[in-house]
Formats: C-alpha cells, structure tokens, sequence
C-alpha cells in the first residue's frame, strides 16, 4: 500500500506558464464589476493561444463575465484582489447546454452536459489556472433543472474541464460555485493544489479521471459533497476513475460563506439535514474506482466518508488513513455495494475490494445511527475489507434494541437516512463481507446504549 501511495504522489505535474502575458485590460475588460467583460476574456485568451501559450492576467478589479473559453497552453493567473463575478443578470452571457446526449439516462444531468459553465473547455492540454484572486459564483444556479429554460438552463459550474490533459489550478477562491464549483471529465494529469471553496452544492467533483492530486485544500459545502469522486457513463462508455490521491484536505458543512470570513467555528453550522461536506467515491459508479488514496485529512461539522459502488463498477485497491473527524452526522465510514445499476448493462456486477481503512479518530454528535456501516448486497459481497487502529465515538442513547435486521439497499439511493430506520449496533455493523479484518477497532457510545456494539453477518 506504500508502494502504490509513492507511485500515485509521483504524477505531480507542472504547467509552464509561458513567456507572453496577455492582461486582459489590454483587450478591452473594464473590471469595474458593471460592464460584461467575458468577451474581451475570450479575446485574450484567442490571443495566447494564436501566440502558442502564455499567462492571461487578471489585474485587481471586479470582472462581470458569462462563460468563458479556455485554450491549450494558457495559464489564467487571477491577481490578489481580483474577483471574476459569474454575471447575475442576462442568461444570455452564458452559452446553452449541448444537443442532447444519449448517455443522460446513466447519471444527473449536471453530469451529462458541460457547455453551460463559467470557465470550460474540452479536449485541451496544458491548461492553469492559479493566483491569490477569486471566482463569486453569484450567477451561476445550484440547480441541475429549471423549468423552460431546457435540459439545465443557466450555468451552473464556475469550472469545467472535459477530456483534458495535464490541467493544473492552484491557490484561487470559489465562493457559491453553483451546481458544482469545479467538475472534472475524463481527465488525465491533474493538480488541484491549495483552492478554497465555500460553496452551496458539490466542491469538487473528479469523473472518469486518473492521475489526479488534490492536495491542501479547504471545501465548505454545507448541502452536497464537498470532495467526490466519481466514475459514470457521460462520455458513452465506462471508464475507471484511477490513480487519485485526496491528501492533507479539509471538509466541511457549516453554513456558506463562513469559510472564508473566517467565523464558521463560532456560528451554529447548518441543520442536520444538510449538513453534507464530506468526501465521498459515487454515486455514479459504472466504471468504479481503482488504486486511490485519501490520507491526512480532516472532517468538519458534516457526514463521514462514504465509498459507495451501485452501478456495475469496481472500486479496488482503496488505502484511507489519518484521518480526524469531529462532530460528524450520521456515520463515520460508510461503505456499501448496492444494485442501482443505472447502466446501459442491467447485467453488469458491482464489486468491492481490497480496502483499507488506518489511523482514523471520530467522533458521531447527531442521532444515534451507527459508527462504521460496511454491506454488500446478497448477490455481491465485499471482499477484504480492513480496519486498523480505528476508534469511534458515537451520541448513543438507543432505549431498545432494534427488533428487525437493516433493510436491503436494493436499487435504491444508497444513503442511510433514506430508510428512516435506526441501524441494529450502535457501533459497528457489517453484513455481506469476505475477509473482514479488524485489528485495533475501537467504537464508544457517548450515552447509554441498548444496541450491541458490533454486529458482523
């Protein structure tokens, strides 16, 4: 597992950001937070590519701009005090969503079709975007739907690359970025370094990618996922999400905007109902997940990690460790196989193995659901599964004992909270596993518990 942690950390990439620079003033961008600037964007950008690559310069000022379209070998560097404002005012700064797609019965629409973003490209290479400035998202909608304005409508992702090689963005600010603040498509060699994001759906979304680093970075996104991999069928086949390393990460759930005015640990985080924010592998799942780390990160105020496979993929060779979480809702570790098989293949098998979980402290605050839940289905068992050194608090306070076992998954969404049913061990409960390995597990109840602790079928 050590092996595979310095083989994926050695796919660190650097972009060169050429020797031309292009400030987008020269070409007409006003950053007086009134005029449309996109256009003159554009124009900058044409222009470094014409040139063969080079820095596209965002000097201080406010920039109201629609979608914009990124080149090969340009380097975007947002200065410090510069913000890029997604326009609120005319849906026609923005471009439309593509022709339909075949592949949208297989995922969300969100999913399914890019066009419709701030910052988009498809089918670059070397691509950065970096500096201490910042993306306010006020434009764009956390909606994947809205009535009469088509498939999606409006933009509703800040970033969105697709079938993109060796991208890097570092350091910039997301503030609301919409339905997801950056998505990542079937890409390949990709940093993602030092971003913080405060956001009201999901973070970070990394689809159909391999050889992805996300490292050092903060995410609040108090009603979705804060970091997610997925792996689903919008590019009409299955491919692998692989060789992802999430490392030295934060996540959380407070509410939006607490993040970057810096006061979410002195104010009351969302409800319990939204509060999200975690890191999470699916639900999209149809060509699964391969030889990926998550290590040394922390967990704040949301759910706990979820590894979720139910479309017919595989999510192998899974190392987590050193990971603290404080004041979770719902369940430390979530793992589960389901048969939700949204696929053009109703025959295909989801299957998980080989994981391992290490060097993890938690802490449940909410309702008293369970610590650890690990299952298969009946028809696909999870196969060596190990815990190691793990020690979980949970709020306990079950009065009784459950009387019936958890329902099946089956084929739907494969979430806890779903079921509105309590789960029979307070601690640890595991149904539907080959070699399920625990050394140094640890689960406490906070209150009086009438459940057992552990529960393993």
């Amino acid at each position: 597992m050590t092996a595979l942690l310095n083989t994926i950390l050695c796919l660190f990439l650097t972009i060169p950001s050429g020797s031309l620079s292009f400030n987008v003033k020269d070409f007409g961008a006003r950053g007086d937070g009134r005029a449309l600037d996109s256009p003159h964007v554009d124009q900058a950008i044409e222009a470094a590519a014409s040139a063969g690559g080079g820095t596209v310069y965002f000097p201080q000022g406010t920039y109201r701009c629609g979608s914009m379209h990124l080149k090969s070998n340009i380097h975007l560097y947002l200065d410090k005090g510069c913000t890029i404002v997604a326009s609120p005012r005319n849906p026609g700064d923005y471009d439309r969503e593509e022709a339909s797609s075949p592949w949208e019965p297989y995922q969300d629409a969100g999913h399914t079709y890019f066009e419709n973003s701030l910052f988009w490209g498809r089918g670059l290479e070397n691509v950065s975007i970096s500096g201490e400035g910042k993306i306010d998202g006020r434009g764009l909608t956390r909606k994947t739907r809205e009535p009469g304005r088509g498939k999606i409508g409006l933009a509703n992702k800040a970033i969105c690359l697709v079938e993109c090689k060796n991208v890097s963005i570092r350091d910039i600010t997301i503030f609301k970025g919409g339905h997801f603040a950056i998505l990542l498509t079937g890409c390949s060699g990709v940093v993602l370094d030092g971003l913080s994001i405060d956001t009201n759906r999901d973070g970070i979304d990394i689809d159909c990618c391999k050889d992805v680093i996300v490292s050092g970075c903060r995410v609040n996104s108090p009603q979705d996922d804060a970091i997610c991999a997925k792996s689903s069928y919008a590019l009409g086949r299955k491919i692998v999400t692989e060789n992802l390393v999430i490392k030295e990460c934060e996540v959380s759930a407070y509410r939006m905007g607490t993040l970057l005015d810096g006061t979410r640990k002195t104010r009351r985080p969302s409800p319990t109902f939204a509060r999200c924010g975690r890191i999470k592998f699916g639900t999209e799942s149809n060509g699964g997940f391969r030889n990926c780390v998550i290590s040394d990160c922390k967990f704040l105020s949301c759910k706990g990690l979820a590894l979720e496979e139910v479309d017919g993929g595989v999510m192998e060779n899974i190392v987590v460790s050193n990971l603290t979480m404080e004041d979770l809702t719902g369940y430390a570790i979530y793992i589960q196989l389901g048969e939700r098989l949204r696929d053009p293949d109703q025959n295909s098998s989801s299957a998980g193995r080989n994981i391992l979980i290490s060097n993890v402290l938690a802490e449940v605050t909410d309702k008293p659901l369970t610590g650890i839940f690990i299952s298969g289905t009946p028809r696909f068992a999870l196969e060596d599964i190990s815990f190691k050194d793990v020690t979980v608090y949970v709020k306990g306070g079950a009065r009784r004992c459950v009387k019936s076992d958890f329902p099946e998954i089956g084929r739907r969404y494969p979430e806890l909270a779903a079921f509105r049913k309590r789960v029979p061990a307070y601690g640890l409960y595991s149904r539907h596993v080959t070699a399920l390995n625990l050394d140094s597990v640890q689960v406490f109840a906070r209150k009086p518990d009438a459940r057992p602790a552990t529960i393993i079928k």
